[in-house]
């Protein structure tokens, strides 16, 4: 070939790879109920990137293969491509694929039923996202976050990421993400017995469907029908269900694979409770059927809880006292295989040097508050020893002030609890402007925060918390509290040559908070 043909070569091939990737990021962007439209075209940009050598271009096909498998309720497939992206990410240290992989395996171990897998890539997904990344992308994966996190128990920190990722998606514009992210606090609110935050939540997504102009899909109905059973309206959740019994695909092809089981077992239970048993057992074998076929493990498990209750409900009660033990059976093999799942996670961040490298952003994002940006007290209580030792050494003083905002409650409840945050975010920014070198500024919980001030005298540390109350108090809060101030109330200890322990320093400094607080608030209380 001659130096020209080459030239042109080249030049066609490069071309050739912008195109695609211009197609790929289209793809990429498209919202999660589109996602049967992404399966032939990322085919052939895998097949053609292949060819051209474009590795990361063919695994990023390859992985939108991977999540449109896994949503269609092919686990299997979907599951096997997806650790096959991830291990190319890791060799590579490709951190946008490391984000979107741990994503979509977070997605297919929930959907087997293995949480605690779930939970450990929807962390992953989080700590691996880059700062450049689209709003868009940031709240879908604080979504998945929070989603494993209230799934595994923590709710209060799934609620967090839940909101983070509303308040994204609300200023972006993003109709779609928006709907999905309140559907599913709605189902959270559910779960946790909120019936009057669950309808308003409801009452939102009815408002978010009017401007999108697009149809509620199938777990957003299933969403909307449970939050109905809740007061006993079981007429009105078969009749948010109906789309079911009418076959119609447009809802159900929409989401999930494991939407229709879900949808199912739902109707099946509004059924039973409505006293409709015959009715009731056609839906859970429709329910069954669909969980066999596409391997729901955890569905199933939930189904036979439900198959118990049926048979009681009718009378049935050896047939109850079976399924009830063949549920149990399930739910105890389900545990037992989150807990081995889990074990062998962190073995592998132990031993891989791509995995370790990641679980170095776990840490750091582990010691951070997620609203503020700010240490938390997890990291204070592992950092604090570690400061009174070296001061115990080098025979230098250690203060620490608690500071607790002034009527704090009064924000939230008289503006709202977004404003609320706004205000937090904003002392946490003032926090972080006086604090340098080996100063430690933390949220240690609600509207409590804490500075660690080695090597600053009593004298020294009352002085820097009065300065700093003073620029808290003075700060321009009109256009975010109008007339309602901001103040704080600080106590501040100091232990001379660091002769303290972190139990007896914190109580100390919350005595002083105490002091400052019954004799008016917004001052520094110090040692006496």
């Amino acid at each position: 070939m001659t130096t020209e043909a080459a030239e042109t070569a080249g030049a066609v091939a490069v071309h050739e790879r912008t195109t695609l990737e211009a197609t790929l990021a289209e793809l990429e962007d498209r919202p999660p109920s589109q996602f049967r439209s992404l399966a032939t075209p990322a085919a052939l940009i895998e097949r053609r990137a292949d060819e051209l050598g474009a590795g990361d271009l063919a695994m990023r096909a390859r992985l939108l293969r991977a999540m449109s498998l896994v949503r269609e309720g092919r686990s299997e497939q979907g599951g096997r491509r997806a650790h096959q992206v991830l291990a190319w990410a890791q060799q590579h240290d490709h951190p946008f694929l490391l984000a979107r992989a741990h994503r979509v395996l977070s997605l297919f171990y929930r959907q087997i039923g293995d949480l605690s897998e779930g939970l450990s890539h929807a962390v992953q997904c989080v700590a691996n996202l880059t700062d450049d990344e689209p709003q868009n992308v940031r709240a879908l994966h604080l979504m998945r976050l929070a989603v494993a996190l209230d799934e595994s128990g923590s709710t209060e920190e799934g609620d967090r990421r839940f909101r983070e990722a509303l308040t994204i998606a609300t200023e972006i514009g993003d109709l779609d993400l928006t709907m999905n992210i309140l559907n599913n606090m709605a189902y959270t609110a559910f779960e946790n017995g909120d019936e009057p935050g669950a309808r308003e939540l409801i009452r939102h997504m009815h408002e978010v469907r009017e401007r999108s102009g697009r149809d509620f899909g199938a777990l957003e109905i299933d969403t909307i029908a449970r939050i109905e059973m809740m007061s006993g309206n079981y007429d009105a959740a078969e009749q948010a269900l109906h789309i079911i019994l009418d076959g119609a695909t447009s809802a159900l092809l929409s989401h999930e694979g494991d939407a229709p089981a879900v949808c199912m077992l739902t109707l099946a239970e509004a059924r039973r409770l409505s006293r409709r048993y015959g009715a009731a057992q056609e839906a859970l074998d429709a329910a069954v059927a669909l969980a066999e076929e596409r391997g729901l493990d955890r569905v199933r498990a939930q189904i036979r809880e439900e198959q118990a209750a049926l048979f009681a409900a009718t009378g049935r009660y050896q047939e109850a006292y079976d399924e009830h033990r063949a549920f149990y059976a399930a739910a105890n093999a389900l545990n037992s295989r989150q807990r081995e799942a889990q074990a062998r996670a962190l073995q592998a961040v132990f031993e891989a040097t791509e995995a370790r490298r990641a679980s170095e952003h776990f840490r750091e994002m582990a010691h951070r508050d997620a609203l503020t940006g700010l240490r938390n007290r997890r990291y204070v209580n592992e950092r604090l020893p570690a400061l009174l030792s070296e001061a115990v050494a080098r025979r230098t003083p250690l203060s620490l002030a608690i500071l607790d905002l002034d009527h704090f409650k009064r924000i939230n409840d008289t503006l709202s609890h977004s404003t609320g945050d706004t205000v937090l975010q904003e002392v946490s920014r003032l926090l972080t402007d006086a604090v340098s070198g080996p100063m430690i500024a933390a949220r240690i919980g609600g509207e409590e925060f804490l500075l660690v001030l080695p090597g600053m005298t009593a004298e020294e540390a009352a002085d820097c918390c009065e300065r700093l109350r003073l620029r808290i108090r003075a700060h321009a809060w009109e256009p975010l509290t109008g007339t309602m101030p901001v103040t704080t109330s600080i106590g501040v200890t100091t232990a001379p040559e660091g002769r303290a322990t972190p139990s007896s320093l914190m109580s100390l400094a919350d005595r002083n908070l105490y002091v400052a607080k019954r004799e008016g608030r917004d001052r520094v209380v110090a040692d006496l």
